[in-house]
């Protein structure tokens, strides 16, 4: 977080790498003017005469746009070959782990070369998930994970898992503190009263009616009739010229029986306009999915903040795991690339 002023002598080296590197072996010459606002650098050197100042021994640069592509191609793989929902058993010795999808059991099977990253309690981006093993990960906990997966969907053999402690809260707003940014609700599910927290990082989104009425149907169990009426809102959304966001409201039946209500909605979510607390109303009908700093306690950091889910709360009044929003989009969700360089 500190701004520090380097500068780089004759004589310095630059060293670029390509994002994704791990030595320098493979590293190039570079110059200091091939340096642009955005790059990415690891700099090397000595202390200067006042707080701040640094220089340069060495740069090691990653260009920003090989970053982004770096990015792309990594998210696109989380896409096409990511799963993610809640552990329900974790066997450490055999590195194999059951994870729920909705309705559906799926195993996950990690090696030695299986690469780990764990949420950060005190921190809602995912981008700050850390280094992490197997034995922290716990019943309970929500993952991501990405490998190859097997003809039926039913296993992974994960190259990367990604895992954190998550509640999924549900209920009524009963009431709202807009100047320290946090709410109160009953959470259906515990009948316990919490208070949640939204951040400048929290995703605060209100769900489209039509969608709203589409899940709900979903939760009863009509996916069919549901699917349609989505569809059909989908194409009303289309005419209208509604933004992006309203219009995956009727691709969400097309995935068919082997998709989970669950992970639709979470994809509906992170292509939702993004609103603030002061969006939010007393006695809103609320889903939450938020961070736990201290196991157990009545307050969580809101990762995603959903409302407009009034219909799925009377369709499933106890909550339901087909309903379960991830803190992650189902679209994507890569962890930040260049961040794991340095």
């Amino acid at each position: 977080g500190q701004q520090v002023v380097v500068t780089v002598p004759d004589g310095a080296r630059i060293l670029q790498l390509a994002p994704g590197s791990t030595n320098l072996k493979d590293a190039q010459p570079a110059t200091l003017s091939s340096i642009a606002v955005g790059d990415r650098v690891l700099v090397t050197g000595k202390a200067g005469d006042t707080a701040g100042a640094l220089t340069a021994l060495r740069v090691i640069l990653m260009k920003s746009d090989a970053i982004a592509q770096q990015r792309e191609a990594e998210e696109a793989d989380w896409q096409k070959n990511g799963m993610g929902g809640i552990v329900s058993s974790v066997d450490e010795s055999t590195g194999a782990l059951t994870v729920m999808v909705g309705a559906k059991k799926v195993n996950v099977e990690t090696t030695g070369a299986t690469k780990f990253r764990r949420y950060a309690g005190d921190s809602v981006k995912f981008e700050d998930a850390v280094a992490s093993t197997l034995a922290a990960i716990h019943p309970g906990d929500q993952l991501r994970a990405r490998g190859t997966k097997s003809e039926d969907g039913l296993s992974v053999q994960a190259v990367e898992v990604v895992s954190g402690s998550f509640k999924n809260l549900s209920g009524l707003i009963a009431t709202i503190n807009a100047a320290d940014g946090t709410f109160t609700l009953k959470d259906l599910a515990t009948k316990k009263m919490m208070t949640v927290k939204v951040t400048s990082n929290s995703n605060v989104h209100t769900l489209p009616p039509q969608a709203a009425a589409m899940f709900a149907a979903r939760a009863r169990g009509g996916a069919a009739a549901g699917a349609r009426g989505g569809a059909a809102a989908g194409a009303r959304g289309q005419a209208a010229g509604r933004p992006e966001g309203a219009r995956a409201e009727g691709g969400m039946g097309a995935h068919g029986p082997g998709r989970s209500a669950g992970a639709d909605l979470s994809l509906l979510v992170s292509r939702l306009p993004a609103e603030t607390i002061a969006d939010l109303k007393v006695k809103d009908a609320v889903m939450i999915v938020g961070s736990e700093t201290d196991p157990g306690s009545s307050n969580v950091t809101a990762v995603t903040v959903l409302a407009g889910v009034e219909p799925i709360l009377q369709a499933a009044p106890s909550g339901s795991s087909e309903m379960t929003l991830s803190p992650w989009s189902v679209g994507g969700g890569a962890p930040d690339v260049g961040d794991q360089q340095q």
